[in-house]
Parts: C-alpha cells; sequence; structure tokens
C-alpha cells in the first residue's frame, strides 16, 4: 500500500453489533480537517444494531450480514472490501469473530478495541472479572487482530482508576468514554507509522 502523500486518505470499514459509540466517535474523528482516514463502508451482524443510525446520519454506505453461514457471509464480506477499496477495517463492538480467511486476507490491517489492558482478561466479561479481583485499575486497549483472540500487537492503552463504589454497569458506562477517545487516536497513529 501506498504511503500518505497527505492527500490520500485511507479507505475504512467499521464493523458493529450494537450501539456504535466507538463507531460515532471514529466518524466524528474522520471529519476534522488533519485525519488520515474516512469511513467508506459500516458492516452489522445485526439489522437492529443501534450504531446504523450513524451510517444514515452521515450518508455512509452501510451493509447487513447474516452469519447463519459463516463460511458464504465471509466471502461476501471480502467481496465487498475489495468492491469498495477497503483498506483497513476496524472492530467496533463486533461480537462475531473473524475467519482465519479475513485475517489473512487482512494481514496486520484490522484493528479492535477491548475494554480491558491487554493482555489481561482476554475475551469477554473483562468488567465483571475487573470487580471480582479487585483490581485498583482497568483500562482498554486497541490492537491489532490475529489468529488469536485478543492477542495482537498493542498500538495504544489507556489505564483507569476502578472506584470502590464501582459495579460491572458503572465501570463499562466510565470505560466506554474513554474508549471513544482512544479508538480515533490510537487509528491515527496507527496509520501514521504503519501505512
Amino acid at each position: 500500500m501506498e504511503k500518505l502523500n497527505g492527500k490520500k486518505k485511507i479507505k475504512i470499514c467499521v464493523f458493529i453489533s450494537g450501539r456504535g459509540t466507538n463507531l460515532k466517535s471514529l466518524i466524528n474523528f474522520s471529519k476534522q480537517k488533519k485525519t488520515n482516514f474516512e469511513i467508506i463502508l459500516i458492516v452489522s451482524n445485526k439489522k437492529n444494531a443501534k450504531g446504523l443510525n450513524f451510517a444514515i446520519k452521515n450518508n455512509i454506505k452501510s451493509l447487513i450480514i447474516n452469519y447463519k453461514n459463516k463460511k458464504k457471509t465471509e466471502s461476501i464480506i471480502l467481496k465487498i472490501l475489495k468492491k469498495n477499496s477497503i483498506e483497513l477495517v476496524c472492530l467496533a463492538g463486533f461480537m462475531k469473530i473473524l475467519s482465519k480467511k479475513i485475517i489473512k486476507k487482512y494481514k496486520d490491517r484490522i484493528l479492535n478495541i477491548h475494554p480491558s489492558l491487554l493482555p489481561k482478561y482476554k475475551g469477554l466479561n473483562t468488567h465483571s472479572k475487573v470487580i471480582k479481583n479487585k483490581d485498583r485499575f482497568t483500562g482498554c486497549t486497541v490492537h491489532i487482530v490475529n489468529s488469536k483472540l485478543d492477542s495482537g500487537k498493542i498500538i495504544l492503552q489507556k489505564k483507569i482508576r476502578v472506584l470502590k463504589k464501582d459495579n460491572e454497569k458503572s465501570l463499562a458506562k466510565r470505560l466506554l468514554k474513554v474508549e471513544n477517545q482512544l479508538y480515533p487516536k490510537a487509528l491515527k497513529k496507527f496509520i501514521s507509522t504503519n501505512l
């Protein structure tokens, strides 16, 4: 892939399954003057994902995919990514695990945000693990996706203190605000140093 020359913006597809708050922050950031990326496509595995509203509001093409036949679905995804000249994929609360085929095709060009300080607490239920283990700190991590769950190279992390009054819900809510700030910064950093 060619180096950025000041004018070329990296074409991105964002995958979502839910509310899309991280998607919203990426869209808002992409509209700033000196941003080095643009969001071309939004893919959701849920037709009622609230995040799809951001696609409508911002006039971004969106696609709803049915994961019943994973092999067939992922072939369709790859064709659509190619058709739209997508150079980078961002997972933002996408609750499906991508196959090795997609990960191989977009090697080192798929990013994910995870609500823990990786390598700690890979997978699901991170906040309950933090509370259960009485951790003093938690945080979020933007990393490159590889074939092992939440194990790719870390791009950026942000740490927050766990408050004594925190429960899973309050911790998730506070951390989400941090995620919304971290993801655009990490994406910008990744593009400027790797593409």
